[in-house]
């Protein structure tokens, strides 16, 4: 009888276990994040959405959302739909505590996924706070995977070789624009790591 119970008990604890066990496994295939959380201020988030001309119907990937300040914001001030991608599972919690507050659940999506390797097709905005050389490394991706006219904001860091459509100054933190270009895709099938550089691990 003691081992029915004890061996009953056991299930049970295995049972409760294997499900944390799971999400830590699969938490573990992400890597490090790039770089370090430094939150965009939140009036420099209000410029790049303007920047970007945000409106009814747009779809607004935040690609290193920390916070999710950028999604909510988004979501809270045009009433779009907002999809924030960060590869650190506390940001996605600070995030999802912030979407909560808000009340902007139902317009805001967070993943915690590598965005380097995350699904952005429907974007039709994407904004970024990374570095030079992660803006190029990610440039083929944006170029192969979003449509033509999809807007891309960048606070702080610019895209190299590829040069925005439009930069402004706010308070002294430079935001920049850019748009798909129609031949896109193609020019990214054609190129090659050496074209765009391969930044180092920081």
């Amino acid at each position: 009888m003691r081992k029915t119970i004890a061996i009953s008990a056991m299930m049970l604890l295995s049972l409760s276990v294997f499900p944390a066990v799971l999400a830590a496994q699969q938490a573990g295939k992400l890597r490090e994040p790039d770089v370090i959380f430094v939150p965009t201020p939140q009036e420099v988030v209000d410029a790049m959405l303007k920047l970007a001309g945000v409106h009814k119907g747009d779809v607004v990937y935040d690609l290193g959302c920390g916070d999710g300040r950028t999604v909510v914001t988004a979501a809270k001030t045009y009433g779009v739909r907002a999809v924030g991608i960060d590869i650190n599972p506390v940001r996605i919690e600070e995030a999802k505590e912030n979407v909560q507050k808000n009340g902007v659940g139902n317009l805001v999506t967070l993943r915690n996924e590598d965005l380097f390797e995350a699904d952005i097709k429907e974007a039709s905005v994407v904004t970024l706070y990374l570095l030079t050389s992660l803006n190029i490394k990610l440039r083929p991706k944006l170029w192969r995977e979003l449509k033509p006219g999809t807007r891309v904001v960048s606070h702080s860091f610019d895209m190299g070789d590829w040069k925005p459509e439009k930069s402004e100054s706010v308070n002294g933190r430079m935001i920049y624009l850019w748009r798909i270009p129609a031949n896109a895709a193609a020019q990214a099938g054609q190129s090659t790591g050496a074209s765009y550089g391969r930044p180092g691990n920081r």
